[in-house]
Formats: structure tokens, C-alpha cells, sequence
């Protein structure tokens, strides 16, 4: 498993499911809105604003990082010879 293909694939799965879930606000009624969600796990996140949309999307991006960064070397850990 590689770093950066996986930390790029998790960084965009994670961005655009952001989008995603924005755009469902956008069409739903607020009680169906994912925002509380997104504020809860994005610090600086706020519905319905320019800087909170990108806040979140950078965010959502750097999440995708912190997650490669720490499952790669954990699944190289436990896919050595020694390890099975």
C-alpha cells in the first residue's frame, strides 16, 4: 500500500462527500441537514458561508491525510513476513 495514492484517493473521497452533503442542506429541508454533523467534526465549519465552505473543504481534505498517514505504516507493520 502507498501513501500518497491512498492519502490523495481518501483526501478527495472525504472533499466530495462534503460537497455532497452541502449541496443535500441545499435541496432538504433543515431537518435533514448534515451541517450539525460537519460542524461538530470540522473545527471553524459554518453552514451557508464562503469561508466555512472552504474551511470545511480544506478540512475535509487534511482528514484524508491524517487518515493515509496513519493506515499505511500500520498496514506495512502488519503485512510483514514476521507479522503472519
Amino acid at each position: 500500500m502507498r501513501l500518497i495514492p491512498l492519502g490523495h484517493a481518501l483526501s478527495l473521497f472525504l472533499a466530495f462527500s462534503f460537497v455532497v452533503c452541502i449541496l443535500w442542506g441545499l435541496m432538504t429541508p433543515p431537518s435533514l441537514h448534515m451541517h450539525p454533523a460537519w460542524e461538530a467534526l470540522l473545527p471553524g465549519f459554518e453552514f451557508l458561508t464562503l469561508p466555512g465552505f472552504a474551511i470545511g473543504l480544506v478540512e475535509s481534505y487534511l482528514y484524508g491525510w491524517y487518515i493515509a498517514l496513519i493506515v499505511v505504516p500500520l498496514y506495512r507493520l502488519f503485512d510483514r513476513p514476521s507479522a503472519r
